[in-house]
């Protein structure tokens, strides 16, 4: 064990520490030695009301606990007032845990200012305003330590959460300037992204995820960059249920362009390949760290560039925000000379935005007009956005593409800064990118159209001395870009951002002329002109680009490690580990890009350290280390007795999309009602829940469990109403590597003993594999046949287009998974809406082909197979491809609006092979 790490005499200020993680922070730290200040408000995790008591206690149980502390109740957004307590408490601060935080998750359509302004006034503005309090002092006594708070979904965007993701990914940039101004005064910051159980997630996950995601295995991390013998500054992490990595920016080497006449937004799609190509990638952590003037030389040396696709605009409206001058005058200029109808808003104020005049807007509309274009100028601040994107319908009826490039500057140290100084650049560019992107977003809805560009910046990406406002700003954008993104996708609507380099009036500031020349901003335009054409296929992503040079920009999230949750983890367990922790190079980083794929890697890590510290897969079960599923298979278990009525098999059949008209599944009266055959998956799926498998593979996160295939055979025809008797048992466990494939088997009897149905389900548990056993299965025919269409078009394809209500109708058949009915649980992984039952996809596919192969006759449906291969959201079109081989119908499903395929691998066995389709 290393030396223990204490923090006598150090002062901690954790805000929002009433509950959560800043209680599991404050008590860790009281009790090592530092004195505490416990800050909560006391409101509710939308930002509500205010009470004392939750800092009461928790100071309480500092106390009783032999620690020292006080309690604040202040608002971050009065930091000032927090410091204060400190000092007049404990005569110092050392450490300030920018914690507090609240949500007001919404669809981006949905959203309102307010919804917007609170959490970027708790989250960013009171992170400032507290560490800004705090910081004099920190320089006087030439230490201090800062941890600020990031999210998944600000690093990756999230469904309903635009201005959560703005706020959590402009605090990593301003943290990454902290730490460059704070280096010289021994100040360290660094951020991070936890994933625990706390007041904000306990609504949104179950609670058996939940106990896996103590703030326990949060605060030792935290604790450890906050020691006075702890180096490392500027640095983001992903952290939470015993796993830590560490994040950084991946650059591609990217493409070059020769900067003259042929450099056209046509001539970016052949190098589109190059630009995103990261097999030679970069790694920078400042503005300074690219050899622009190189490759200049390179750009300039190159030929013209060969000729491209000639991209066109016309019908194409462009709203162009601070478009009286450098980059926003270029885009203004090449978009007239393409066709496009143009908006050229400028306020006309100075770099440091104050002033105003209209000359600047009016003077390059005239330029676009004696080119032959069409332009409108407007002078609004875009922060009054409505009114900017109201000239563009009042002058052209429509509004196509937003380039939100107005901008100010307020450059000055972080120990200079003032409010005003933060709060101007915050307005203008982050909320003013916010403002005219949502009173465009509902004209990009209903034409199924629209793209935003947004700039971001390299001080966004990587801080930069005395620009803390600014690069929290820029990197606030980006988070902002990455949700919009997600949510814009099914719409058409396709968002991107671009970190430029060029000589505007606000480099011109602080570049010597030459560098001016050498960027023109004429050479960044072609790109964000691709960036906006309807050709365009990117979206979510952020580009560096500038001098004839385009590079894309990524994250990259080191191997890290997963450390046991069988034991506490401390401190010193991370200090033991740190190499492993911050190591890019041992191949095991990855490039998560979405939440959801983060989160996937996260908890495969988590399910592999269940019992060892690094990131192999953990081999369960017997004491070889071995599953035995030879005594698997041979193990008894209990059987489970079920129920059902008339009711239950017509709810079914409305579950899987059946209607008024279908009165032989939904009408008990009817002459010939009946079950639909794949009701004979419901005993056996819902079963599933409460299958032993722990006792099998040893513990595993349930959240590594994936239903892949389902097979089902009826023995004979399921009777509308009675008990049935399931029991189920193993059939096989098959060793994935990375995973175990379980392949569980349930017989369903009647009253009378008697078998009406067996289904097979194949559950794949990642992180479960590696126990040495065999990779493959026996045939069992129709139950493991792969099913390949056959090379010809399909003999027959239904599609049905499901309900807005189809998961919460289909749930009541007894899966109640919350992913599928509750928004906020659908975000945590990653789906914009809650997604359709995988069963409900199955049943309708099999609906579809029992009625145009079976002619509805339970007599002649013999067995169902599919693989589940694609989610679904309601509301999506369903298209059954259908090819008859003899008795079998081979079959997949498709979304038809996103042209995937959602069930794969499928086929229905017939008893009468010589029926034909019914027309």
């Amino acid at each position: 064990m290393a030396h223990k790490l204490r923090f006598d005499g150090r002062t901690v200020i954790v805000t929002g520490a009433g509950g959560g993680l800043g209680r599991t922070y404050a008590l860790a730290f009281a009790e090592r030695g530092a004195n505490v200040v416990v800050n909560d408000l006391g409101g509710s995790r939308l930002g509500d009301g205010s009470s004392t008591a939750a800092a009461d206690k928790v100071v309480d149980e500092i106390i009783r606990a032999g620690g020292k502390a006080v309690a604040n109740y202040n608002s971050v957004d009065d930091g000032d007032k927090i410091v204060e307590t400190a000092v007049k408490a404990f005569g110092r601060v050392d450490i300030v845990i920018n914690n507090a935080g609240i949500l007001r998750d919404k669809s981006f359509s949905r959203m309102t200012d307010q919804d917007w302004d609170l959490i970027q006034t708790v989250h960013v503005r009171g992170s400032y305003k507290v560490t800004r309090a705090a910081w004099d002092l920190f320089r006087k006594q030439k230490f201090g330590r800062v941890i600020n708070t990031s999210s998944a979904a600000g690093i990756y965007g999230n469904f309903g959460q635009a201005n959560y993701s703005a706020a959590k990914l402009a605090l990593v940039s301003f943290t990454e300037t902290l730490a460059k101004e704070g280096v010289k005064h021994n100040i360290r910051a660094n951020v991070i992204a936890p994933i625990a159980a706390s007041r904000m997630t306990e609504n949104i996950m179950p609670p058996d995820i939940l106990a896996s995601l103590k703030p326990d295995y949060v605060a030792p991390l935290v604790l450890y960059l906050c020691h006075e013998s702890t180096e490392e500054s500027g640095s983001l992490f992903e952290v939470g249920a015993g796993f830590v990595a560490k994040l950084r920016w991946e650059r591609s080497k990217g493409a070059l362009f020769k900067t003259d006449e042929s450099f056209l937004p046509g001539t970016v799609i052949p190098k589109w390949p190059e630009i995103t190509d990261f097999s030679q990638p970069q790694y920078p952590t400042s503005t300074t760290d690219t050899d622009i003037g190189s490759l200049i030389e390179q750009a300039n040396a190159l030929p013209s560039n060969p000729k491209g696709d000639d991209l066109k605009y016309e019908g194409k409206v462009v709203v162009v925000t601070g478009a009286g001058g450098g980059l926003g005058r270029a885009y203004s200029l090449l978009f007239g000379r393409l066709g496009a109808s143009i908006v050229v808003n400028d306020l006309g104020v100075t770099t440091t935005g104050s002033g105003s005049s209209s000359s600047a807007a009016d003077k390059v509309v005239e330029e676009i007009r004696l080119a032959g274009g069409k332009a409108v100028a407007n002078y609004d601040s875009v922060e009054e956005g409505d009114k900017i994107i109201e000239t563009a319908i009042k002058a052209y009826g429509r509004v196509d593409v937003i380039i939100n490039n107005a901008g100010v500057l307020r450059d000055i140290s972080f120990a200079r800064m003032t409010d005003q100084d933060w709060d101007l650049v915050q307005r203008v560019h982050l909320r003013g990118t916010y403002k005219v992107t949502k009173a465009a977003w509902p004209y990009f809805i209903k034409q199924k159209y629209g793209r935003v560009i947004n700039t971001c910046s390299t001080v966004g990406l990587y801080g930069n001395f005395g620009q803390a406002n600014y690069s929290a700003a820029k990197l606030g954008i980006l988070g902002f870009s990455n949700t919009l993104a997600l949510e814009g996708r099914k719409n058409n609507i396709l968002v991107n951002s671009i970190a430029p380099t060029a000589g505007t009036r606000m480099t011109a500031t602080i570049w010597p002329p030459e560098m001016v020349e050498a960027f023109k901003p004429d050479y960044v335009a072609p790109f964000v002109a691709f960036l906006a054409h309807e050709s365009c296929p990117s979206t979510g992503n952020v580009f560096e680009v500038g001098g004839g040079w385009i590079a894309q920009v990524r994250w990259q999230r080191s191997g890290g490690i997963g450390f046991p949750t069988s034991k506490p983890l401390l401190p010193e367990d991370i200090a033991t580990k740190w190499d492993v922790i911050t190591n890019f190079y041992d191949g095991r980083a990855t490039h998560p890009k979405t939440t959801q794929e983060a989160l996937q890697q996260f908890f495969e890590n988590f399910a592999n350290a269940q019992s060892s510290e690094t990131s192999e897969p953990t081999k369960k079960s017997d004491k070889s280390g071995k599953v035995d599923v030879e005594a698997a298979k041979k193990q008894k278990f209990d059987q489970i007795e079920s129920s059902y009525e008339e009711r239950d098999v017509i709810l079914y059949a409305l579950g899987v999309g059946s209607t008024r008209k279908d009165l032989q599944w939904v009408y008990e009266n009817h002459e010939n009602f009946h079950v639909l055959p794949t009701f004979g998956v419901i005993p056996a799926v819902n079963s599933l829940s409460t299958f032993p498998l722990q006792s099998i593979l040893g513990d595993f996160n349930f959240m590594m469990l994936l239903h892949g295939e389902q097979y089902l055979e009826l023995k004979k025809p399921i009777p509308t109403s009675g008990k049935l008797i399931s029991t189920p048992h193993i059939i096989d466990i098959l060793d994935k590597g990375k995973g175990a494939a379980v392949i569980l088997g349930v017989t369903t009897r009647d009253e009378k003993g008697e078998i009406i149905f067996e289904n097979e389900s194949t559950l794949f548990i990642r992180g479960s594999g590696g126990f040495g056993g065999k990779k493959n299965g026996a045939d069992r025919g129709a139950a493991t046949a792969s099913n390949t269409p056959p090379k010809r078009p399909p003999d027959a394809i239904v599609q049905e287009k499901t309900i807005e209500s189809q998961a919460a109708l289909y749930r009541l058949s007894g899966d109640y998974n919350p992913l599928h009915i509750d928004p906020n649980m659908s975000a945590m992984g990653g789906f914009e809406v809650p997604i359709l039952h995988g069963m409900c996809t199955y049943g309708i596919s099999g609906k579809h082909i029992y009625t145009k192969y079976c002619n509805s006759d339970p007599n002649n449906f013999k067995s169902i197979k599919g693989r589940l291969a694609s989610p679904v959201f309601p509301g999506e079109t369903l298209e059954t491809q259908m090819w008859k081989e003899g008795n079998k119908i081979i079959f997949q499903t498709r979304v038809v609006e996103r042209d995937v395929i959602c069930i794969a691998s499928a086929a229905v066995e017939l008893k009468n092979s010589s029926i034909s389709a019914k027309l």
